[in-house]
């Protein structure tokens, strides 16, 4: 008979109170020294979790397999894995909980990123390493941030998330050829280049200008990395921004939309709809809903 593995949004919190946030940070101690030092086998719907561990030791569980935890490792779980922790009493360090849908990549998408991130990975940062060292200073940094309510808070936190994470696949050296190929390193230039300019809505010829090749070997490049061609990976990227300023802003639709570049808030809502399937007042109700907010 298979045991039932109970779905939490913080561990030990009732599933069917929706949280409020994008982002919870809190040191490890905190939460698992009311659980004797131990977390159960759980696992988190729509959150992915990051685990620094600065001191201590313990064992992770990923379904059936055992890892043992060491001091300066990074802990990365996707969301839908069932997974647990025993941890030493001397442990330290911080576990965050992020909305799947914030991260910079989807876990399971089809970017270097987005592979990584389906996976769980404990990664041994080398103190020796500028890289693993800067992971772990940013991880902390998070956490002290995370603390405060300071301007541009979420900003830095957001940052601070897709460098640890970026950092720590880079070490992990699982990266799935990350930076291996020129078509990769285009990719990593198209992904630069699409956040500086993708609500001046450029088409996919400036992309390919910019990147010195055509726009017919552009396309090749976007589809195979993604699956789409770049008009639909451009229009893919606005409508994620938009489902992002919807949730997480309390501008109107209108202002959400004169924010992404649309001068027509009427095309804007076509735009939407062809995207999601769902007006932009509609879908925001929808999402907030199913966050309790």
């Amino acid at each position: 008979m298979t045991k039932f593995v109970p779905t939490y949004e913080l561990y030990g919190e009732n599933s069917g109170r929706k949280p409020d946030f994008w982002l919870h940070c809190e040191t490890i101690p905190s939460r698992s020294s009311l659980h004797h030092w131990e977390i159960k086998l759980h696992r988190h719907e729509s959150f992915f979790q990051i685990l620094y561990i600065s001191a201590g030791s313990g064992d992770a569980i990923f379904g059936t397999e055992h890892h043992q935890i060491t001091p300066d490792t990074v802990i990365t779980v996707p969301p839908g894995l069932t997974h647990g922790f025993r941890f030493s009493r001397d442990i330290d360090g911080f576990v965050i909980t992020v909305l799947a849908s914030h991260l910079k990549a989807l876990p399971g998408g089809r970017s270097p990123l987005g592979e990584w991130l389906a996976h769980p990975h404990l990664t041994v940062l080398d103190k020796n390493s500028p890289d693993a060292a800067y992971a772990g200073q940013t991880l902390s940094r998070l956490g002290a941030e995370f603390a405060t309510r300071n301007s541009g808070r979420t900003d830095l936190l957001e940052a601070y998330v897709t460098i640890a994470l970026q950092l720590t696949m880079r070490l992990s050296g699982n990266a799935a050829g990350e930076g291996a190929d020129e078509n990769g390193r285009r990719m990593e230039r198209l992904n630069g280049l699409m956040q500086q300019h993708l609500r001046t809505h450029k088409p996919a010829a400036f992309y390919a200008a910019e990147l010195g090749i055509s726009p017919t070997h552009l396309n090749r490049i976007v589809k195979a990395a993604t699956g789409l061609g770049t008009h639909e990976m451009i229009a893919q990227r606005l409508a994620d921004e938009a489902k992002r300023e919807l949730v997480f802003t309390f501008g109107s639709a209108q202002e959400v939309s004169y924010r992404l570049g649309f001068a027509d808030p009427a095309y804007f809502s076509r735009f939407f709809v062809k995207q999601t399937g769902q007006t932009p007042r509609a879908w925001r109700l929808a999402e907030r809903a199913k966050l309790g907010m």
